[in-house]
């Protein structure tokens, strides 16, 4: 009698402790649904607004679309942003950039950021780091009024191509360099 107390008051237990344990399942799933669809709105954003950019996104390997990054600061700064890497049109991991800074600055701005992996090198050495940094393989593109005029054969060569869209709020230029790109979620 004794025997049949303790084990049901352990499958009890194990019964109480299995929805606690799937509870930061249900809340990553949630925050990447999140993220997937933010991309998804950034990516279309940036194939509306940016010529030449859907057929750069053919061209890529693997691309990385970070929606929202914020970057704020008064003498110190930072920025942070989540988003999503797509290869072949499919999600295959989640990812942050976050960075700081020091010097004359002030303000808050928020902006949408894409990374194009053009060479299957590039997107493994991405895939494969514990902590990423945009280095001299990226080359920086500007779309004031389209990638056509700067997507010549030079450009189109590079490993990555990065481009900031959709800047809004106050703060002096967008700078990429000095982010670090963590995986977040599988």
């Amino acid at each position: 009698m004794h025997d049949s107390r303790v084990t049901r008051r352990r499958l009890i237990g194990a019964a109480a402790l299995v929805p606690a344990l799937a509870l930061p399942a249900l809340a990553a799933t949630e925050e990447t649904q999140v993220i997937d669809l933010k991309v998804d709105l950034a990516f279309e954003r940036l194939k509306r607004n940016v010529t030449g950019a859907a057929e750069l996104a053919e061209q890529a390997k693997g691309v990385l679309i970070v929606p929202g990054i914020t970057k704020a600061g008064f003498l110190v700064g930072g920025l942070y942003g989540e988003g999503a890497l797509r290869v072949n049109g499919a999600t295959v991991g989640y990812y942050s950039v976050a960075s700081a800074s020091f010097g004359l600055q002030a303000g808050v701005q928020r902006f949408d950021q894409a990374l194009f992996f053009m060479t299957t090198q590039a997107l493994e050495r991405f895939r494969r780091s514990k902590g990423w940094e945009l280095g001299a393989e990226a080359e920086f593109v500007t779309p004031q009024n389209s990638l056509e005029a700067q997507l010549d054969t030079t450009t189109s060569r590079s490993p990555v191509i990065a481009i900031a869209f959709g800047q809004s709020g106050l703060m002096g230029g967008v700078s990429l360099g000095g982010g670090k790109y963590t995986r977040i979620h599988d």
